[in-house]
Order: C-alpha cells, then structure tokens, then sequence
C-alpha cells in the first residue's frame, strides 16, 4: 500500500517500550512504510509537526502525557489522520473513552504484529490515500461528502470533521431515508463488539449534529427505539 501520490505511507508510533518500538517498526518498514518512533509525548508532537504522518500509532500511558492529552493536541494541528491506540488497558469503558476521544481503533497489549498491520491497512483504506476511481461525491441534499478528498459541505458551506465522524457520516448518507439501527452502526463504523455500549453511536451522532445541523434544518432525525435516518432538509 503506498500513498495515492505513489510515496511510501508514513507512520507515527508513540510508545515508550523500546523493545515493541523496535518490533512494531520492523513489521511496518517490511511493509515498505517509513517510521518515525517517539518513546514520549513532546517528541511525538515534534515529530508530528516535522513529518505530518498518514497514520498515528499511539500508547494511553506516556512517562510525560498520557495518549488521550497528547490526541487532543495533535488533533488541533491537523483534524483528519487515522489514529489506532495501541495500550495495556483492555476493558470496554477504556476503550470507549479512547474512541470518542478522537481515536479510531483500538488494540490491547500483547497483540499480533499481523494484526496491527491489518489494522492499519484497514483504516488507510478508509481514509484519503485510497481513493476509488469511482464518483467519490454523495450527495443527499444539500449536503455533500467528497470519498476521495475528505472534503464535507452542507450549502457550500465546508465542514471539518474528524475520521470517525467523517465514516459515520459516510454511512448514513450511503442509506439516505432509510432507518439505521445503533448496531448496524457500530458493526459499519467500529467494527467493535461494545457489548450493549451503543452509547458511543449516540455520542458521535450528537458530534455529527452540531457540525451538519447547528443554526440550520435537521437532517439527522432520531427514530425512537430503533435508531437514527439521514434525510434532505424539508
């Protein structure tokens, strides 16, 4: 997998382990990736600014930070870069809070180096570097989501959206008018198993609203007991 440019993709992995720096980079270069490896939260943000990364790789416990902070940081420099947290925390409270912090995916220590790598390819497929041949624009009525440039508007008006929101908006416009239930949701957009935490789906969704619907006619409509359906403004 390379870039659409052609350029080797570029890895950011923040992780204060040496020993699994070293292995989790071998695996990546083996992949024709470039890593930068930052073992704290500082160097990481240096490194980030210096190589503007396709992908962040990211630990929650940092020796100066921890991972969550240090998201919220990077996020201000740049809005959309896929994010996995890659931490020794494996509950599911945990792993919702590194979602809606920002995150995109999430793995627990020890993983599967095959795996991650996996992973990884999943979430640059999702994002810019990938694009299709294809028509990349949805249109559902004024609103407009462009596949290919990650670009979002609403009346030509443009939205910045992070990747998370980006593919749950993504799915509710690929199924306009249609009635999407909170697990159809979570199975498309998180590919998780939240064992009944659907409250993550109405997070996000309220995320989506002050950005697509704030100040203009709602698009987003909820349907009690079921879920949520993305229609054209009346």
């Amino acid at each position: 997998m390379y870039r659409a440019d052609g350029s080797p993709i570029r890895v950011l992995l923040v992780d204060d382990e040496v020993v699994l720096t070293s292995l989790v980079s071998l695996a990546l270069a083996y992949e024709g990736w470039v890593v930068d490896i930052a073992h704290d939260g500082a160097t990481a943000l240096q490194l980030y600014r210096d190589t503007r990364p396709d992908v962040v790789v990211l630990d929650i416990m940092l020796p100066d930070t921890d991972g969550i902070r240090l998201l919220r940081q990077l996020r201000d420099i740049e809005q959309n870069f896929p994010t996995l947290f890659l931490t020794a925390r494996d509950s599911v409270d945990d792993r919702i809070i590194g979602l809606t912090a920002g995150g995109d995916d999430y793995m627990t220590k020890p993983f599967s180096l095959e795996e991650l790598v996996a992973r990884l390819r999943g979430l640059l497929r999702r994002s810019i570097l990938t694009s299709s041949e294809e028509d990349s624009r949805i249109v559902v009525g004024d609103l407009l989501l462009d596949e290919t440039s990650y670009e979002v508007t609403r009346g030509g008006e443009p939205l910045q959206l992070t990747m998370t929101e980006f593919e749950l908006l993504r799915f509710l416009m690929r199924n306009p008018r249609r009635v999407l239930s909170r697990s159809q949701i979570l199975d498309q957009v998180w590919n998780y198993d939240f064992a009944g935490k659907a409250s993550i789906v109405d997070l996000y969704v309220s995320y989506l609203r002050k950005k697509i619907d704030a100040g203009r006619s709602p698009m987003i409509q909820t349907v009690r007991g079921v879920g949520y359906m993305l229609r054209p403004a009346e």
